[in-house]
């Protein structure tokens, strides 16, 4: 009877953790050189140097691994977000320096992609929210109640307010991508008068 080896949990579950990165940082380079729509997941797969059967282990087409992409920049940045709201010293600074190291963060992670992609081609949108982006979302939406306890915001709907910003700032951040070159600096300053004036019509807080 043929042996069957097994790997201990731990090597096992080292070795996903391997693959499963080994795979976005393949997709992120393949993206990069290919841009999105010519990507292929064979491209992908060939990168990794894996068998098909291992990707196909972790994600089902290269719309799941762009989606995984988005998800670990947002994991990756929520910490950045944290640190930002504990050393400001009010909302508005806040929004200012998140803004404003979102969009930096952007340009680093996607400069090797968009510089390469083909005219026109946008970038895709990611639907649907994961742990990791609802905790993008916890930051704002706390900075924004604090505001509010402080009687420094605009007494309204946090979960809206905070919604609206990160809109905001994602919709601004993807056209900033798709210019020549890339100014974070003008994409943050309009970003932050769409979102401070625009909280600045809203009812304050009594």
């Amino acid at each position: 009877m043929a042996q069957v080896a097994y790997l201990p949990v731990g090597k096992r579950e080292q070795t996903k953790v391997q693959n499963r990165q080994a795979i976005l940082d393949a997709a992120r380079e393949v993206f990069g050189e290919l841009g999105y729509e010519a990507a292929t997941v064979r491209d992908i797969i060939r990168r990794t140097g894996l068998a098909a059967g291992t990707f196909y282990n972790y994600y089902r087409s290269k719309e799941e691994v762009f989606a995984a992409l988005a998800d670990d920049g947002a994991r990756r940045f929520a910490p950045m977000l944290k640190a930002l709201r504990a050393q400001s010293t009010d909302f508005e600074s806040f929004v200012r320096q998140a803004i404003h190291a979102y969009f930096t963060f952007m340009a680093d992670e996607h400069s090797s992609w968009m510089a390469r992609r083909p005219p026109g081609e946008h970038q895709p949108h990611v639907h649907g929210e994961t742990p990791e982006m609802a905790a993008v979302f916890a930051e704002v939406r706390d900075a924004i109640l604090e505001a509010i306890a402080a009687g420094k915001g605009p007494a309204s709907d946090p979960d809206y307010m905070a919604a609206a910003c990160i809109a905001v700032a994602r919709e601004v951040g993807d056209k900033m991508l798709e210019r020549r070159p890339i100014d974070t600096a003008a994409a943050s300053d309009f970003a932050v008068a769409m979102i401070l004036n625009g909280l600045r019509g809203l009812p304050a807080a009594r």
